[in-house]
């Protein structure tokens, strides 16, 4: 156990702050779930509108570094591809 007022503080603020991201991440999975579920209907209007959710959801958690702004890119661009592709079908 942390010793000092300052480390006790620092202590409280990690376990708070661990909360927050965990949620965030949560957030993502479970909207990369919902989107994945969507694109089985063949609806190109919602696709379309759960893919804008996604991207609201990931550029987020990028901003926040939840997850790299370079995975958050990677991302995107693999829920395009999955769209086009289901489109195209």
């Amino acid at each position: 156990m942390p010793q000092r007022r300052a480390a006790k503080k620092d202590l409280r603020q990690n376990a708070k702050n661990r909360e927050k991201n965990l949620g965030l991440i949560k957030q993502v999975k479970t909207a990369l779930k919902k989107f994945k579920k969507t694109l089985e209907g063949k609806d190109v209007a919602k696709n379309k509108e759960a893919l804008s959710l996604v991207y609201k959801i990931i550029d987020k958690a990028a901003s926040k570094h939840i997850i790299h702004p370079k995975k958050a890119s990677r991302k995107k661009s693999q829920l395009a591809k999955l769209i086009n592709t289901a489109a195209k079908a």
